[in-house]
């Protein structure tokens, strides 16, 4: 894949002296969906768009003969990914989905059987913060079909529990840190006074 976004940022290690004392890290990951889903889901113009039925193009290998990009992209999706784009508006999607299986599945995410020359896929992902799921079909001969993108309350649900949970425990670990910070024993402002006094001192004489 040739998708520059795909790379990971690199973080540099923290320099730590040999005698200083390593200082609280507060690391709030940032959250996989916004608060309100469904909201932006209804809301935003490009997901409004996309989520109507609207024409679709494979579009890996596009400096390769025709056959051998039909090949690629049957392989591709028996192993549970392929790369399509909307017509209309250019937006690209990475799809990933199971691998289709000879057994019977009642809800299959890649389907060659369920009508002739075509191929049948779902696939469930994060887009800007919301919980979609890919629906649509590819011609195997044209590789173009139609498409749209739904929204996932299942995942959606997943998804506002853990960022519920990743926000409480922020929370505690910021109010822990707050309490540790406000809470100081007598020794510790004896000990602090004292070198206050000893430092005033030394800029009188």
């Amino acid at each position: 894949m040739n998708d520059p976004t795909a790379l990971a940022g690199m973080i540099p290690f923290d320099s730590i002296g040999l005698y200083e004392q390593p200082k609280p890290r507060f690391i709030f990951k940032m959250p996989r969906v916004v608060p309100d889903q469904k909201a932006k889901f209804e809301s935003d113009e490009l997901f409004r768009r996309l989520s109507r039925e609207s024409e679709v193009r494979y579009t890996g290998y596009r400096d390769r003969p025709q056959e051998e990009r039909q090949v690629r992209f049957q392989n591709a999706c028996r192993e549970g990914h392929t790369e399509i784009a909307f017509a209309a508006t250019g937006t690209n999607l990475q799809l990933m989905f199971a691998p289709p299986t000879s057994g019977y599945m009642a809800d299959r995410e890649c389907d060659f059987d369920k009508e002739p020359g075509k191929v049948h896929i779902k696939s469930s992902f994060i887009m800007n913060g919301v919980c979609v799921r890919w629906r649509g079909w590819i011609d195997l001969e044209r590789m173009d079909g139609v498409g749209c993108l739904e929204y996932c309350e299942e995942r959606a649900q997943a998804e506002d529990a853990l960022l519920r949970e990743q926000i409480e425990r922020y929370n505690q670990r910021l109010r822990e840190f707050e309490d540790k910070r406000a809470y100081r024993s007598p020794q510790d402002r004896t000990e602090q006074d004292l070198e206050v006094m000893w430092q005033n001192r030394r800029r009188v004489y």
